[in-house]
């Protein structure tokens, strides 16, 4: 029993490091959330300090994610991955480092996804370019993206566990994204330049 709570804080703290944090006072001299959106992920990574940040940012987000889930196979401890994922979805979005100011949960979960089915991770990664590509809103496609991600899982899979966990995760982004989807009804939401 105490393995698996040191797994599961373990989660909690992989996913607590705010990469967006570190690469701006690293590499940038600039605490993030002082710009842009304010919020510690990849997207305000990407409008406030460029290309470069973001990517870094948006995959080391993924990957504690993805090491998180992991983190039962590699102690062989009987824990669903998908459990300890869900930890680290909180301690990305809630993080004990960041004053418990973060993300928005979709690059993390991302990663939790990437470890247990990865090929449903690469069809998400196609929809969402494909939402993006159509919309242009980041938040609208990270959104529809989740819902996407229930509908594979209804009926591609019968996994339960996957099913209960992809609908937890999109009801959360959809939740953490309820400002911007108020911009988005007042078309005041910002829209990617690059696509």
């Amino acid at each position: 029993m105490l393995i698996k709570a040191l797994l599961v804080i373990t989660a909690y703290l992989l996913g607590s490091i705010p990469f967006a944090l570190i690469v701006g006072k690293v590499g940038y001299g600039i605490d993030i959330r002082e710009h842009g959106s304010g919020n510690l992920g990849g997207t305000n990574t990407f409008r406030v300090l460029g290309v470069k940040a973001g990517l870094t940012v948006t995959i080391a987000d993924i990957l504690k994610g993805t090491l998180a889930a992991s983190l039962p196979i590699l102690f062989s401890v009987d824990i669903h991955p998908l459990f300890t994922g869900l930890f680290a979805v909180i301690g990305h979005t809630y993080p004990i480092f960041a004053q418990f100011r973060g993300g928005k949960a979709v690059a993390t979960s991302a990663g939790v996804l990437l470890f247990y089915s990865p090929f449903l991770f690469v069809t998400m990664l196609a929809f969402f370019f494909l939402i993006l590509y159509l919309s242009k809103y980041v938040s609208l496609s990270s959104m529809l993206t989740g819902v996407y991600a229930i509908v594979y899982s209804l009926i591609f899979t019968d996994d339960l566990p996957l099913l209960v966990v992809v609908t937890l995760l999109t009801l959360f982004i959809f939740y953490r994204h309820r400002a911007n989807i108020k911009r988005i009804l007042n078309k005041t939401e910002p829209k990617v330049k690059w696509l």
